[in-house]
């Protein structure tokens, strides 16, 4: 693994140097070489000091039972450990709300995985509008929901599906057999797209629609053994490539290998998580104690010690609604495993000349939380996504304010909606998972 450090640690050229896209330059040291060390071109293993055990304020909340403080307030069996202090739940004794149990889990299977709704299916076939000859390209294929709805809809029309996960993949493969030549899948992330498309002989201006469905898929969150939701006991991997690219680490690695500080920064950045030290201190004061944190469960137990209950029991997101209080720090190993923003990024300014021109090109994004919504909306207005955001009195008050600037007009795309849409309340309460989905659409100039 470390044979691919001196290329994977390009950050001139592979990071963008934002705020919400990376964290710029660092220079960390190599100690535990044992570990996967390639951490997505950002990071190194820094072994620094941790806070002491002796020393912690939440000490108490190891000898109480109340190892996960969720909602429920699910009280696990206890048992202790050889590590003098930490009281930890018995293996296989906490069920988080809405998780299987080992003999359910044993039973899953692929074929079994219940694949997701198409998130706000009728406002993209209304942006999207594909009729006979044209030529689309849904860049997250996924379970396949929003491809099918294309080709059922219009006989005639040819979809090309990208997925990174191989999963994904077979699915679009299996799908292409029913529609012969109709169905072209590809395996790559948003950055392999252009190289992809020049392999199947697409040309620039070639697509009359594009399709973005940023995030994880219901079919990846509903797998335990893939590590993205916190709701089901599995390992911590959170891989949207799977084993596709073994160099590639997991979530795992991630919080094993990485000190306190850099920790805090990747919960902050990309989870928006206000606790981001005090989370980061406790999965390092855990793994350095007891033993490096494996499952999804356990995380989600390790982060709970480090809030109250009254915390726990008040945790909302942005919207008001109720959430455990590990979903922030989930929501940032995931996009920070799979470096999310910036296959984003690069997937929008990859797919641009593909897209025909002169009002005809259409392109619909949903996304699914505001880091990914705020590079679709730079996007879309020609603002550098790494440009400092500014206050509407800030604009006013300066001296090159103008009226178009305040409206961010941009004379490569025309915005289709004024507003972001949101899903109907009829879909989310068919598909809860569409309660945080926006989309946001435009004709190609």
């Amino acid at each position: 693994m470390l044979e691919n450090l001196a290329v994977r640690l390009n950050f001139e050229n592979e990071l963008i140097e934002s705020s919400i896209l990376s964290f710029g330059k660092m220079s960390f040291t190599a100690t535990t070489p044992k570990i996967v060390v390639p951490l997505l071109c950002r990071f190194l293993i820094s072994k620094r000091p941790v806070v002491s055990w002796e020393s912690h304020s939440l000490s108490k909340a190891f000898t109480t039972g109340y190892c996960l403080h969720h909602p429920r307030g699910v009280k696990p069996k206890v048992q202790r450990s050889k590590v003098t202090g930490w009281v930890l739940p018995a293996e296989g004794s906490v069920d988080l709300p809405g998780s299987t149990t080992s003999d359910e889990r044993s039973d899953v299977r692929n074929d079994e995985i219940e694949l997701h709704h198409p998130v706000m299916l009728r406002e993209v076939m209304d942006v999207l509008k594909p009729t006979e000859n044209q030529v689309l390209l849904d860049m997250t294929f996924g379970a396949g929901g929003h491809t099918k709805a294309i080709l059922q809809s219009c006989p005639i029309a040819t979809v090309y599906a990208l997925d990174r996960d191989p999963v994904a993949h077979q699915l679009a493969v299996d799908l292409a057999e029913r529609y012969p030549s109709r169905l072209h899948p590809l395996l790559g992330r948003f950055s392999d797209l252009d190289s992809l498309l020049k392999s199947s002989h697409v040309d620039p201006n070639h697509f009359d629609g594009v399709l973005i469905d940023a995030g994880c898929s219901s079919m990846q969150f509903d797998d335990p053994r893939r590590g993205f939701a916190l709701s089901q006991d599995g390992p911590l991997d959170m891989r949207m490539d799977g084993t596709r690219l073994p160099s590639n680490p997991s979530a795992a690695d991630v919080v094993n290998s990485l000190d306190a500080e850099t920790l805090a920064r990747i919960l902050k950045t990309y989870g928006e998580e206000r606790h981001a030290r005090k989370v980061a201190s406790m999965i390092v004061e855990y793994r350095d104690k007891h033993k490096p944190i494996e499952s999804t469960q356990e995380l989600a137990t390790v982060v709970s010690l480090a809030f109250s209950h009254r915390q726990s029991e008040d945790s909302k997101d942005a919207l008001g609604r109720r959430m455990h209080v590990a979903t922030r720090t989930f929501q940032a190993l995931r996009i920070f495993v799979n470096d999310e923003l910036n296959e984003l990024n690069h997937g929008l300014h990859a797919v641009k000349p593909y897209i025909r021109g002169g009002g005809c090109g259409r392109l619909a994004v949903l996304t699914f939380h505001s880091l990914e919504d705020r590079v679709v909306k730079r996007f879309l207005q020609g603002r550098n996504v790494n440009e400092k955001g500014r206050s509407i009195h800030e604009r006013k008050n300066s001296s090159d304010w103008t009226a178009e600037e305040e409206e961010h007009k941009s004379t490569e795309w025309e915005i289709v909606h004024k507003k972001v849409l949101y899903a109907s309340d009829h879909e989310v309460s068919v598909n809860p998972r569409s309660r945080s989905a926006k989309l946001r659409a435009a004709f190609k100039l």
